[in-house]
């Protein structure tokens, strides 16, 4: 197991607890949850370490709210806040994706992007967000994707078997 999955699941399983949440599993630098409060599953990363320094702690997530006829749905913390109107860009290997967001959230346009951006995730090694922080200074977050699918595959069966 590598260093940043043995990060991951020590964080992990101190929140889950807290949280209520049931572990699913960590998957290389992934982890996936279940929620039966909301009820909802996820995979969640945290991005590559990085020089620079962060204002928020960043994540990406995959959920899905079987309740809610969502799934799959892409959701990014940023590690910064947004300029106003800033626009944010994903590349996922060679794709590129332009997202939606505020605050410093971001978020595919639609359920059509978010199909996309996911399969994209599927066979790609790494995402990277762009944007421009409140002060206007250009920053990215990067994602490894090793472990992605997998924990997307987890979270979404695991919310299936929810239903029945």
């Amino acid at each position: 197991m590598n260093r940043l999955a043995l990060v991951l699941l020590a964080l992990f399983a101190l929140a889950a607890p807290l949280a209520a949440k049931d572990s699913l599993g960590v998957f290389s630098g992934w982890a996936a949850f279940r929620d039966p409060a909301q009820p909802r599953c996820y995979a969640i990363a945290k991005p590559e370490p990085d020089r620079r320094p962060r204002e928020l702690a960043a994540y990406a997530t995959v959920a899905s709210w079987p309740t809610k006829q969502i799934r799959n749905q892409l959701h990014i913390r940023l590690s910064r806040k947004l300029a106003k109107g800033a626009s944010i860009s994903l590349r996922v290997g060679q794709r590129s994706f332009t997202l939606v967001g505020g605050g410093a959230d971001a978020w595919a346009s639609d359920a059509a992007m978010d199909a996309a951006i996911v399969a994209a995730m599927r066979s790609a090694a790494r995402m990277s967000v762009r944007a421009s922080d409140a002060n206007g200074r250009r920053f990215s977050d990067s994602y490894l994707l090793a472990g992605a699918a997998t924990a997307i595959d987890a979270a979404t069966l695991a919310c299936a078997r929810k239903r029945r």
